[in-house]
């Protein structure tokens, strides 16, 4: 084991006995979502909605060409905020979410990092940008819905207060009683390191290949890891 790697399991160590409650990025840290039903199906299948209703010129080809659902939804969002066409293509998503929540994989020892952090005494409440209908269905299938239940935040009509905005966060943290400096973010992107920062939450990412472990590391997270299970070895010790 290399210095660097013992100071960054020191400090994953450092964040673990800190965190007096767990805030958890959901497709991720938790799952993958659209393991079986592809996301990049989903928000073609928005577009060609969009371009269904005459609205072809609505999106950039970028936004068009992104493969995120995401990506289509908040770019219609910023054109007509607050519109029945936003609210009518976030049902749409919330739907195929709903539809891939039933094939999604679990995230390797995510499940047990759960039941045992929950074991210990430690709250946990999921902060995320998919459905909060979504989570609870997977997290139900699942019988780890009651390690969270009721602090599950995710995404609203208002569509402004998606990750980077610390909304999400925020609001586990008021509903926990919690000060932003005892709690901790895991999240997989660089919008939910972000979104951490600009809440005051310690942050530890989780990457499943080295590619997105750069892209964290660039967005200023200092403690990645590429699997859970350190995570969990070190919770258990």
């Amino acid at each position: 084991m290399t210095v660097e790697t013992e100071n960054e399991q020191h400090h994953i160590l450092t964040l673990i006995k800190g965190a007096r409650v767990v805030l958890w990025d959901f497709d991720g840290p938790i799952c993958r979502l659209f393991a079986r039903h592809s996301a990049d199906g989903v928000a073609s299948d928005l577009v060609s909605w969009l371009e269904g209703r005459g609205l072809h010129g609505l999106l950039t080809e970028t936004e068009r060409q992104s493969l995120d659902p995401q990506v289509v939804l908040r770019a219609v969002d910023r054109r007509h905020p607050g519109s029945d066409l936003v609210s009518e293509l976030e049902e749409r998503l919330t739907h195929e979410e709903l539809r891939a929540a039933s094939s999604a994989m679990p995230t390797p020892y995510a499940d047990p990092l759960i039941r045992t952090w929950s074991a210990v005494g430690s709250r946990l409440a999921v902060a995320t940008n998919n459905s909060p209908r979504v989570v609870r269905q997977y997290l139900e299938s699942r019988g780890l819905v009651g390690c969270f239940a009721p602090h599950i935040y995710g995404r609203t009509q208002e569509l402004s207060h998606l990750k980077p905005d610390p909304h999400c966060l925020v609001r586990a943290l008021n509903a926990t009683g919690t000060a932003p400096a005892d709690a901790l973010m895991i999240g997989d992107a660089p919008s939910d390191r972000e979104a951490a920062a600009r809440a005051g939450v310690p942050f530890l990412g989780y990457a499943s290949n080295s590619r997105k472990a750069k892209l964290l590391r660039e967005a200023g997270a200092d403690a990645v890891v590429e699997s859970l299970e350190p995570v969990l070895e070190l919770l258990r010790s």
